[in-house]
């Protein structure tokens, strides 16, 4: 579409329908002050989010011994950051984690196992997780499990789980700079078996890589021409052992950026806050009202969160809620 010549033309298009495509001038996104592009990213967001912020939580399920390469991740066996590495938790312990999250008021959990993919006797004991949690709790169930075939996004989906996360990571052009045992290619197939299944998409990635602007806007296109209805932002948090150990944190200013024209290029979904909220002030407040209408709560898989209570008081003070 004409993207028009300020930011408020735009935001009053994509609320009457129109949508940014892959071939328009997105310049305006890098060029217009920051304060504008969060004050209209916040319009769509209430248009099209309302009051709502989805809070969801997750739980290292397998950790380490990641036979893929992915430059940034801790749990690749090729890096040495001295995590813990561990086998499928026990059920006992999942289910128990599960439960004391809905407790404390979280939409939903995910069960997150590293490696290529999860199969043999740890998909069967996942999937059989996966079922006494629906049979049990009222949270609402997300898997990541990597590379799945179309019979296992159907088992899992007969288990109960409504969504699966699989992020791309970054733009088809960067991706082969931080992974090369798996392709981009190889991440949007999973993506659309999963979607093929019915179940929801949750799909993002990671900025801070050493990539470019266009990457970042490429990605949220690319994502918009998915259909994912839910993308979690990830700030590097460079990992000692790592090989992106030595890349500089962002400022705060461009990860703030980068939300709220996520929220342009994909208006109905729910721009997530994940990994990387404390380079924010006051762990990401303000991105609540410049974009954000989720976010990942309590710990991250190896790198400290935030809690579910300070979130919760967060929403409050700022007139939303998970309800």
């Amino acid at each position: 579409m004409h993207i028009g010549t300020t930011l408020a033309e735009l935001t009053e298009k994509i609320i009457q329908g129109d949508r940014i495509m892959r071939g328009d001038d997105l310049s305006i996104f890098l060029d217009a002050p920051l304060d504008e592009l969060q004050k209209n990213a916040y319009i769509l967001q209430k248009h099209f989010c309302g009051n709502h912020v989805d809070l969801c939580t997750i739980i290292n399920g397998r950790s380490g011994r990641c036979g893929e390469d992915c430059k940034y991740c801790a749990q690749a066996s090729c890096h040495h950051t001295g995590i813990e590495e561990y086998d499928l938790l026990p059920q006992n312990e999942i289910i128990n984690n599960a439960r004391a999250n809905e407790k404390a008021g979280v939409n939903r959990f995910a069960i997150v196992t590293s490696g290529r993919a999860l199969t043999g006797k740890d998909f069967s004991r996942a999937l059989e997780t996966y079922r006494k949690m629906k049979q049990t709790l009222n949270i609402e169930l997300c898997a990541s499990h990597g590379f799945l075939t179309a019979e296992q996004f159907h088992q899992l989906h007969e288990a109960g789980v409504t969504s699966y996360h699989h992020n791309i990571e970054t733009s088809r052009r960067f991706f082969p700079s931080i992974c090369t045992t798996h392709t981009y290619d190889d991440k949007i197939h999973t993506i659309k078996l999963a979607q093929d299944e019915g179940l929801c998409v949750c799909s993002g990635g990671i900025i801070g890589m050493g990539e470019n602007w266009n990457d970042r806007l490429d990605m949220a296109v690319s994502l918009a021409e998915l259909g994912i209805q839910s993308i979690p932002i990830n700030a590097l948090m460079p990992i000692k052992g790592t090989k992106l150990a030595n890349l500089p944190r962002l400022a705060d200013k461009d990860i703030l950026r980068t939300i709220a024209f996520f929220r342009f290029i994909n208006p109905e979904a729910n721009i997530r806050l994940a990994a990387g909220r404390k380079l924010l002030p006051n762990n990401g407040e303000t991105a609540f009202i410049s974009g954000a209408s989720a976010s990942i709560t309590g710990n991250m898989l190896t790198t400290s969160g935030t809690t579910i209570h300070d979130d919760l008081e967060i929403l409050e003070r700022l007139g939303l809620s998970n309800k």
